[in-house]
């Protein structure tokens, strides 16, 4: 039998070990905000959501009506608009604008006002993808289950987690580009949300849809060259950061690309098909 001290031991090398990852590694600016100290709340919060929007919603909803949303989609999308505006601009006034080098830039760990805003920004921006997790709810309670894919819920999860452990390690710098360039897109993509939402009389003008998802491979695409950069500068920024938003800048461009073709690239059969015969000749 294990005894009551080799019990204890054992605990307090956990505890040390929980306390080591989650607290002395930690930037200890920002370990004490919302959230961001324990990550339990926010696993909790993902768990939560992927139970509902693949479970319990779609069975609460089986035999009821699609709720509308109109008036709630319209001043979500909005609020989500006004706060990547927001939220870009930020980026771009505390570094991206001019400041921060492309090639790499380091963490400002300092107590400035500058690095504060910047860890600041982080943090907005965490919140941020935790509230786009209402996405995802919404297509559930209006009965868009088909607009639930496997993309769609591996975007809404990895971000958050991404956006959480750089605020609470890495608050600014070379990372930030990410958030800095998602904020832009995001701002086109509520955009369009916000004009849609509006009903079928501007829908019919809303062409440009498709250049939203060529918008978002662009955009990893530019993620992927510049944190490889990593690879070739130091500027103290960690390099291992790259083995993780790497592969996963590939594999967001490969989903993405593969909903572009399914969405709006049809087959030459379809085509084809659709020809029509008009004065004897084929159109």
């Amino acid at each position: 039998m294990v005894s009551i001290n080799e019990s204890i031991n054992s605990q307090k090398t956990q505890r040390s070990f929980y306390d080591f990852v989650f607290t002395d590694l930690a930037d200890k600016r920002t370990n004490h905000w919302f959230l961001i100290s324990d990550p339990g709340p926010g696993l909790a919060i993902l768990g939560l959501w992927l139970y509902f929007v693949l479970k319990i919603g779609p069975k609460w909803m089986e035999n009821k009506k699609p709720f509308q949303l109109r008036t709630v989609l319209i001043v979500y999308n909005i609020f989500q608009v006004i706060i990547n505006i927001y939220l870009f601009y930020e980026g771009g006034r505390l570094g991206w604008f001019g400041k921060y080098n492309y090639n790499c830039e380091p963490v400002n760990f300092s107590l400035s006002q500058t690095a504060l805003d910047s860890a600041s920004m982080c943090h907005a921006y965490f919140l941020l993808k935790m509230t786009e997790l209402a996405d995802t709810v919404f297509f559930v309670l209006r009965k868009n289950n088909r607009q639930v894919t496997f993309l769609h819920l591996y975007h809404h999860t990895v971000m958050p987690m991404a956006a959480w452990g750089a605020t609470k390690y890495f608050p600014g710098g070379h990372g930030t580009f990410i958030g800095f360039i998602n904020a832009f897109v995001h701002i086109i993509m509520y955009g369009y949300y916000s004009l849609a939402a509006l009903g079928p009389g501007v829908q019919k003008y809303l062409w440009w849809k498709k250049y939203i998802t060529t918008l978002q491979m662009v955009q990893f695409c530019m993620v992927f060259i510049h944190n490889s950069q990593l690879f070739w500068f130091d500027c103290g920024y960690p390099r291992w950061t790259a083995f993780l938003t790497l592969p996963n800048a590939i594999f967001f461009y490969q989903l993405f690309n593969q909903f572009y073709k399914s969405s709006y690239t049809k087959p030459a059969s379809v085509n084809k098909d659709a020809a029509v015969i008009k004065n004897g000749k084929i159109k």
